[in-house]
């Protein structure tokens, strides 16, 4: 139907262009006599002739009427009307040429002064419709904001908050899964908005704000609105960066709007997902002038929240990654009193969000979600998602009615390791790569308590040629030294194996010398796992790297060489195990060696099959558990892939 209405649209515009045509040059042209243009000799000619009747002279053209029609030459236009130019060096004797032969002379000034009317309309006219259009717009925004000084911000100042349906929520905490500890500490704000009585009455007070801090993508914003689902109140969510405009005080009047929205509808809830956008110290960067737009707007919510009653039934919900860089101000009690941490999920947590998104899918009987899980560990929930997701895409592309553990398997390995890349390697080169992964994957079953060795491949994925996957059958929250020193001696497997064999090394081994220095600087700075640095800490950053530049160092040149020389001496250590331990089996080292090049890709009961060994650590004697201490935080990273 809009194709037709354009086609009729275009016949429209070319019927009326037609008729304009029609209209000027038919019509109203068809009145008046045509005029050819003559060369000046012709127009003497016709003067001489007694022709001419009258002229009309502008500057150096000249028009003419003629008693009978003339033309340019023969086979030419003829008219009694004609146009021709005189030549700059043409005699001056034309006058009176003309006055012999009786011919009537006109003269038009070649400036003409501008009509009054075009002058006022060029020097007033723009000027005119800025003032009108600027009225308009005045006038426009004040009936928007419903009159009143703020006026002129009143379309700008109206917040862009999204209200969801409180009759029809579309989220629950039983779409929340893995973060229960989170769901309890959140299920006291939906008791206070179903029954304020029972708080109220005890003269208790539910906190005005809760601040949700979590890595991205661990289900802050999917919290809110899970709260909002279950307390059945209206549900206003905003991004803080949508407060922002370039146009001061606009963020101010969005605040204040969003807050009388909610105290309108309460009870209610206010979510601000990314406060860290406007909510930063004030103090962490030089502003320069009073007016500042973010200042003002986080002037405004302090202000809003200070000025709010806790009876009122609206609570303030927030989602930040960067809890570090919030303005004191907003973290006081009275503000954002309760701030929950929403860690990412252990094993079982992982397996219950991997339920919630394939809940939907057509699952095979071979699906185990409790093994993915274990093969997840470090993911969020974000992450799961988008892997059931690819699952799903790999079935489909297979053209399968089923999603099945392969397809997982094979999410997994594009989400980690990026896509299969199709290239053509020499002969010497596979078996160079599979000497590297075949070092990783040997020594991650000799190691005493290493990660399971789950995967084993030389098929190149991403930047990678081969990769060995280790994941932990449960999740760690505290390691030991022995572990420590085992990621250390895998992770240069490649390595060794390629010394061992080759008696030269190649730049495969960049990602897994990094890990290296990684874990074993975190050893003696952080964790004082070294007997001549000591039981110190000495970590400037938290993590156990160098000082942030221009930042002042904790200690002297000399400990800083301490440093240096016993991170080399682990690593040393270690890769010393590690060709021992390939050396005295070479023979399984081989015979995985065959088995990668034969198939590519082994699995881990393959792996287990074609080594002989029934567990990690067969033939190495258990060494002492290091003496550990609760964990504040995780402090390693899940085992990354090794690849060369």
């Amino acid at each position: 139907m809009a194709t037709m209405r354009t086609s009729r649209f275009w016949v429209i515009l070319l019927g009326l262009l037609v008729l304009n045509f029609v209209i000027t040059n038919v019509i109203l042209g068809s009145g008046q006599p045509k005029t050819v243009t003559i060369p000046y000799n012709v127009f003497i000619q016709q003067v001489d002739a007694g022709n001419v009747t009258s002229i009309t002279s502008t500057a150096d053209s000249i028009t003419g009427v003629a008693k009978t029609a003339v033309s340019a030459g023969p086979g030419q236009d003829s008219s009694t009307n004609f146009i021709t130019q005189r030549p700059s060096f043409a005699g001056d004797d034309l006058e009176t040429l003309l006055t012999k032969h009786g011919v009537t002379i006109n003269a038009q000034n070649p400036n003409p002064a501008t009509p009054l009317w075009e002058t006022l309309l060029f020097s007033f006219g723009p000027t005119l419709l800025l003032v009108f259009g600027f009225l308009y717009l005045m006038r426009r925004s004040a009936a928007l904001a419903g009159g009143g000084a703020g006026g002129i911000l009143g379309r700008f100042g109206q917040s862009s908050a999204r209200l969801y349906d409180a009759e029809r929520p579309t989220t629950t905490f039983a779409d929340v899964a893995g973060i229960d500890e989170v769901k309890a500490e959140l299920m006291e704000v939906v008791d206070f908005l179903k029954e304020p009585q029972k708080y109220q009455r005890l003269g208790g007070a539910v906190p005005k704000g809760v601040l949700l801090i979590g890595a991205p993508g661990t289900g802050k914003t999917l919290l809110a609105r899970a709260v909002a689902g279950e307390a059945g109140v209206p549900f206003f969510s905003i991004s803080a960066s949508e407060f922002i405009e370039a146009i001061v005080g606009v963020g101010a009047a969005r605040v204040r709007d969003l807050f009388e929205k909610a105290r309108a509808a309460a009870p209610a809830i206010i979510f601000i997902d990314e406060l860290d956008a406007i909510g930063r110290s004030r103090t962490a960067a030089l502003r320069v002038g009073s007016n500042d737009e973010q200042e003002q707007t986080l002037n405004q919510i302090l202000t809003e929240m200070d000025g709010f009653d806790t009876r009122e039934g609206v609570i303030v919900l927030a989602a930040t990654n960067r809890a570090d860089v919030l303005d004191p101000a907003l973290l006081r009690p009275g503000r954002f009193d309760r701030r929950v941490a929403v860690q990412p999920p252990d094993r079982r947590g992982r397996a219950a969000i991997l339920a919630i998104h394939t809940r939907n899918m057509p699952l095979a009987k071979d699906v185990d979600l409790e093994l993915v899980a274990s093969l997840t560990a470090g993911m969020v929930g974000a992450d799961l998602r988008n892997l059931a997701n690819e699952a799903a895409l790999a079935a489909a592309r297979r053209g399968a009615a089923e999603v099945t553990q392969q397809d997982f398997a094979t999410a997994l390995e594009k989400i980690e390791l990026g896509s299969e890349r199709k290239l053509t390697l020499s002969p010497r080169d596979r078996e160079r790569i599979a000497y590297h992964e075949s070092g990783h994957a040997l020594l991650g079953l000799l190691m005493p308590g290493a990660d399971p060795v789950r995967r084993v491949s030389i098929i190149p994925r991403g930047q990678a040629l081969g990769v060995t996957i280790q994941t932990p059958v449960d999740d760690r929250f505290n390691y030991g030294e022995d572990y420590l020193r085992g990621r250390i001696v895998g992770a240069l497997g490649g390595r060794a194996a390629e010394q061992l064999v080759y008696g030269v090394v190649t730049t495969g081994a960049e990602n897994d010398l990094r890990q290296v220095t990684a874990i074993a600087r975190q050893m003696v700075v952080r964790w004082g796992m070294s007997p001549k640095v000591g039981a110190l800490n000495y970590a400037e950053d938290g993590d156990g790297a160098s000082p942030l530049l221009g930042a002042a160092r904790a200690y002297s040149d000399e400990t800083a060489a301490l440093i240096d020389s016993e991170v080399k001496r682990i690593s040393d250590e270690c890769l010393t195990q590690a060709k021992e331990l390939l050396t005295q089996n070479r023979g399984k080292l081989d015979a995985l060696v065959r088995a990668l090049l034969e198939h590519d890709t082994l699995t881990e009961s393959e792996i287990l099959s074609v080594t002989g060994l029934t567990s990690p650590g067969d033939g190495v004697a258990p060494a002492a558990e290091a003496a550990a201490t609760p964990a504040r935080e995780q402090a390693l990273a899940p085992a990354a892939p090794t690849s060369s």
